[in-house]
C-alpha cells in the first residue's frame, strides 16, 4: 500500500535528464505498451512460459484490473526454465511509479533469460570440474559419465548459484537505467521469485512482495513460514544503509506506519521499500537491486508456497493466507477464495480509502504433490 509518493518534485526534477514534452512521453507510453502487448503474445508462444490468464499442465494464472488505473502487478511461470522437466521459475512483480507497469513488465520479460544464461554458465563449469575429477575412476563406464550437477545443498554449488543471481540482477538493473522507452527515474519494481528444481528451492527477493510457505506440523496442525523478509526502509540495517548514504527515512504524520525513502534534501519521491530495480532518482541514496536470497530443500510435511505482493500480506497475515489457501476445495478455488478475502479484508480496515480502486495484488499459490512436483494458481487481486 502507498509504494511510492511525492510532496514536492521541483528541486527533485532538476537533477533528471532533460524532459520530455508530456506528449512525446505520452505517446512513447502508449507504443510501448501496444508492443509490450505484442510482447506477451510472443512470450506465450514459448514452451512451457506463461505471463498472462490462461493455465498449462502444472499452472494457471489469472489477473483482473480494477477499476480505476493500470494494474502494475506482472506476473510468471516458466516451466521447463532450464530445460529440465521439473524446473520452474515463478515470480510476481510489483511495480509503483508513473511507469511502474511498465517497469515491472520488462523485469518479468527480461530478467529470466539473463538469469538463466548466468545458471547455464555456472552449471556447465561445474559439468567440466566433475568430469574432471571423474575421469581417473572412469574405467568400465564407456564414457558414460553422468554428473548431478542439480544438488544445491552442496555448499559450493549453492554459492556459485548465488553469484549468478547477484550478476543477472545487477545487469537487468543496468538495462533499465539506460532503457530509451522506459523512464524509470522515479518509477520500479518489486521482485519475488522461486527457482524450484526437484525439491530444491532457491527464492530471491527485492523489495516488499513475500514468499510463505504451508508446511504441517508432527501433529497435523498447518503452519506458516515466511521465507522472505519483507524489505522495507525501517529495517535496522536498510535504514542504516540508506542513512550512510544520505538519504532520509521517516513516516509521514498521517501515516505513521509507512516509513519511506526520501532525498537528502526534498521530501520525494517516498518509495516505501528499500530495494527495487528502477527507482534511480534513489540509488545514489542508498536503495539497491540486490536480492535477499535463501535456500529451502522441501520434505513431505510442505504443501504449498504463496508468492504475493504486499496488496495481500497488507490486510491478511501469513497464517490467515495459508488456512483461506488449505480450506479452499480446489487448487482454482483457492486462489479466488484468497482474492475475494483480500478484497473484504481491504474494505474493512480501509472503508473510506481509495485504496479499493487504485490497490492492486497479485499472488502465487504453489501446490506441492506427494511426488514433489507442483502446480500453480496465479491470481490478481482486483482493485
Amino acid at each position: 500500500m502507498g509504494s511510492c509518493m511525492s510532496i514536492n518534485m521541483e528541486k527533485s526534477d532538476r537533477n533528471k535528464p532533460e524532459k520530455l514534452s508530456r506528449s512525446v512521453r505520452k505517446r512513447g507510453v502508449s507504443e510501448l505498451l501496444a508492443a509490450s502487448a505484442k510482447n506477451d503474445e510472443l512470450i506465450a508462444l514459448v514452451a512451457g512460459r506463461t505471463c498472462s490468464n490462461g493455465s498449462s499442465r502444472i499452472a494457471s494464472l489469472f489477473t483482473q484490473q480494477g477499476r480505476k488505473g493500470v494494474n502494475q502487478d506482472a506476473m510468471l511461470v516458466w516451466e521447463g526454465f532450464d530445460t529440465r522437466k521439473n524446473s520452474v521459475l515463478c515470480g510476481v512483480f510489483d511495480g509503483h511509479g508513473p511507469y511502474g507497469h511498465l517497469v515491472a513488465r520488462r523485469v518479468r520479460d527480461s530478467l529470466p533469460s539473463k538469469l538463466l544464461s548466468e545458471l547455464q554458465e555456472v552449471t556447465f563449469r561445474k559439468s567440466e570440474d566433475t568430469l574432471a575429477d571423474e575421469v581417473p575412476n572412469s574405467a568400465g563406464t564407456d564414457g558414460n559419465i553422468e554428473c548431478e550437477v542439480g544438488n544445491w545443498l552442496e555448499p559450493d554449488m549453492f554459492s556459485l548459484w548465488k553469484d549468478s543471481y547477484l550478476t543477472a540482477y545487477k545487469a537487468m538493473d543496468t538495462e533499465l537505467r539506460v532503457h530509451p522507452a522506459i523512464d524509470c527515474f522515479c518509477s520500479g519494481t518489486t521482485a519475488v521469485s522461486v527457482l524450484k528444481q526437484g525439491q530444491d528451492l532457491v527464492i530471491a527477493n527485492v523489495g516488499d512482495s513475500r514468499a510463505v510457505l504451508g508446511t504441517k506440523a508432527e501433529d497435523g496442525t498447518l503452519l506458516a513460514i515466511q521465507l522472505t523478509t519483507d524489505l522495507k526502509p525501517n529495517l535496522p540495517e536498510e535504514a542504516e544503509r540508506i542513512k550512510q548514504c544520505k538519504g532520509r527515512v521517516f513516516a509521514l504524520h498521517d501515516e505513521p506506519e509507512v516509513h519511506r525513502v526520501w532525498l537528502p534534501h526534498d521530501n520525494s519521491p517516498g518509495l516505501a521499500m528499500a530495494r527495487a530495480f528502477g527507482d534511480f532518482c534513489l540509488k545514489d541514496f542508498g536503495v539497491i537491486a540486490v536480492p535477499e536470497i535463501s535456500y529451502r530443500r522441501l520434505t513431505d510435511r510442505d504443501q504449498f508456497i504463496v508468492l504475493a505482493t504486499d496488496g495481500i500480506w497488507d490486510v491478511l497475515s501469513n497464517t490467515e493466507v495459508v488456512d483461506i489457501i488449505a480450506t479452499a476445495p480446489t487448487r482454482r478455488t483457492a486462489a479466488r477464495s484468497l482474492v475475494e478475502c483480500a478484497v473484504r479484508a481491504w474494505r474493512l480496515k480501509y472503508p473510506t480509502s481509495k485504496g479499493l480502486q487504485t490497490q492492486s495484488g497479485a499472488s502465487v499459490f504453489v501446490k506441492f504433490q506427494t511426488n514433489v512436483n507442483l502446480t500453480l494458481e496465479f491470481t490478481c487481486i482486483p482493485s
